[in-house]
């Protein structure tokens, strides 16, 4: 039995994978904490697992609307969430190192909290990567590209991570693989979304992706009753992009008029400034935080934004997808998604229109029963894959070795 602590910052998909992790550890006998915004205390608790309080106790997920609606440029925007986030991690570095205290092994998330003060404390630790680009290509001859790409990036990457290290009084880092685990790097992953990297170190493992089917959750009644009343819904889960630091009713709009215009029931997750006070016809619902394991069963298709979480959830769950990618690494999700058939054509955020969102809708029916079929399939390979037993198995091997 190990006892063990995770943290994990940012808005719930950055959360619920750790909450899916400790679950199938504790099953195992091991004892788990989770650190994590005082936001998702409950998130955490409900799913019986032991939560410490890291950093202040705010509203992320608007917070962090607040920061990308200061900028359309995407990568900027994302630079400024980065930047809030490594401010928060930086200032809870003493709540992190107390509650490392007296624990047998550190799981360091993908935002490296908790690596530097498992490095003190002289704590075991290991790894979470969920963006496989960021791994080192350690095998691979550098190019001078590659050079020149490593020295104007490290410093960048390492720098917030420097600054904690300066706090114990630890050499600086040129690089992240400096601050990796040397045994274990988990990629919670399917492999039928990425391949091994034959220039990998061997310590980095695609475990496949980590889920729960939810079963016991119960809807309300008034969600039972509209699914009961027609045909399946489209399904708006944009996740955080979603949480608006002010009305988007101009946003909204768009999407409630391309679903009466091509006759489909919907069930739209966030744009809760806006709902507050706009009127949905009778053949769309606001749903509030459902499991994605329940609510994506209830589905004819889902429109998301291509994040790490409900790209997971809408392949697992077996949904033919709309994607709407924001920034970053969700084009290369969406991109991927189309490649893999269970999706039509991407419409870049910025680019949102009525008219493209009617011209998906009408594809996808076009095309329905052929996506449906793929993604049926990858569904099934994807659960058998068995990503949260493979994680605990290597889990155990690399701290009992």
């Amino acid at each position: 039995m190990k006892n063990i602590v995770i943290f994990t910052m940012g808005t719930r998909g950055d959360v619920q994978p750790y909450i899916y992790l400790a679950q199938a550890l504790i099953k195992e006998g091991h004892v788990v904490t989770i650190g994590t915004h005082p936001c998702w205390k409950d998130l955490v608790t409900n799913a019986s697992i032991e939560y410490t309080p890291i950093g202040p106790d705010i509203d992320i997920e608007y917070e962090a609307a607040v920061i990308r609606g200061r900028t359309k440029n995407p990568v900027f925007s994302m630079l400024r969430t980065m930047k809030f986030v490594f401010h928060i991690i930086q200032s809870s570095s003493n709540d992190i190192y107390e509650c490392c205290k007296n624990k047998d092994l550190v799981i360091v998330s993908h935002s490296q909290m908790g690596a530097t003060e498992a490095e003190v404390l002289n704590i075991e630790t290991i790894n979470v990567t969920l963006q496989t680009e960021m791994i080192p290509e350690i095998n691979k001859k550098k190019t001078l590209r590659d050079k020149l790409f490593g020295a104007l990036i490290n410093p960048q990457m390492v720098k917030p991570y420097n600054q904690i290290r300066k706090l114990y009084h630890l050499p600086k880092v040129k690089s992240m693989d400096e601050v990796m685990s040397p045994k274990l790097n988990l990629i919670p992953i399917s492999r039928y979304i990425v391949e091994q990297n034959p220039y990998w170190d061997k310590k980095n493992k695609i475990v496949g992706y980590w889920y729960n089917n939810d079963y016991d959750y119960e809807p309300e009644e008034s969600l039972k009753d509209f699914l009961n009343a027609g045909d399946k819904p489209i399904i708006l889960s944009l996740g955080a992009m979603s949480f608006e630091s002010k009305k988007e009713k101009e946003k909204l709009d768009i999407f409630v008029n391309a679903f009466q215009k091509t006759g489909m029931r919907a069930m739209i997750q966030g744009f809760n400034k806006t709902l507050d006070d706009y009127r949905l016809p009778e053949t769309m619902i606001r749903v509030g935080s459902v499991p994605h394991s329940w609510l994506f069963k209830q589905g004819y298709c889902v429109i998301h934004h291509c994040g790490f979480g409900t790209s997971a959830s809408s392949m697992l769950y077996g949904l033919p997808i709309i994607p709407i990618p924001h920034v970053l690494d969700q084009f290369a999700f969406a991109d991927r998604l189309f490649k893999l058939k269970v999706s039509v054509k991407p419409i870049k955020a910025s680019e949102l229109s009525e008219e493209k969102l009617i011209s998906a809708i009408n594809e996808l029916k076009m095309n329905y029963n052929k996506i449906h079929d793929c993604v049926e399939d990858l569904s099934k390979k994807m659960q058998d894959e068995n990503g949260l037993l493979n994680a605990v198995r290597f889990i155990e091997n690399a701290t009992n070795s």
